[in-house]
């Protein structure tokens, strides 16, 4: 809120860019405004929202270039709404078969942005399985050098969770780092060497 309004005030060149999956953990968007899209709260600011099909990478990209070209010639910001849909579940504690009908999910799986935009290249000549093979294969290297990377590299020190938050750190926030210091001390070392903080 705080951040749209002085955007709207100000007309800065910002960018405010809302992936709508749908869902607040089990509760459907339905249930969470009375508006009949996201979008449109951007005019109570004072500009334009707008709304695009999220799985559409090219009208996304098309309407984020639009909002960007719109920003740097002065004429403010712009919210946009990208519609898409959570396919999985929003944590590893919720199971959204309780609250999801199975063919709301399996019609969003047809509109899966990456099979749409792959088919879309394919059906052009821009892309075949080779293509598919030497990127998966790039991937699969930069990911597994970056885990190597990740495993040499010391955890940082407890206190890092607090530092850099604040130029002077409150004595309220000081106080809970001590607390939180002394009790990463006090644990069992078992428990330390398999999770280390």
């Amino acid at each position: 809120h705080a951040g749209m309004n002085f955007a709207g005030v100000f007309r800065t060149p910002t960018i405010f860019f809302c992936q709508n999956n749908q869902w607040a953990i089990s509760v459907p968007v339905s249930a969470q405004t009375a508006s009949k899209t996201l979008a449109i709260k951007a005019h109570a600011y004072g500009f334009e929202g707008v709304r695009v099909d999220g799985n559409d990478v090219l009208a996304v990209i098309e309407v984020t270039a639009q909002a960007a070209d719109k920003a740097r010639a002065g004429g403010g910001p712009t919210m946009i709404e990208a519609v898409t849909y959570r396919m999985g579940p929003h944590s590893s504690s919720d199971d959204p078969t309780r609250y999801r009908p199975a063919a709301q999910v399996e019609e969003w799986k047809r509109k899966d942005p990456i099979t749409r935009f792959r088919a879309y290249l394919e059906k052009r000549d821009l892309w075949d399985e080779i293509d598919d093979g030497h990127l998966q294969k790039e991937f699969d290297d930069l990911i597994t050098d970056a885990i190597r990377v990740a495993e040499k590299t010391p955890p940082p020190p407890l206190e890092t969770v607090f530092t850099d938050v604040y130029a002077e750190m409150p004595p309220h926030l000081r106080e809970q780092m001590e607390e939180f210091m002394k009790s990463g001390e006090r644990r069992r070392p078992e428990i330390s060497d398999k999770f280390p903080l």
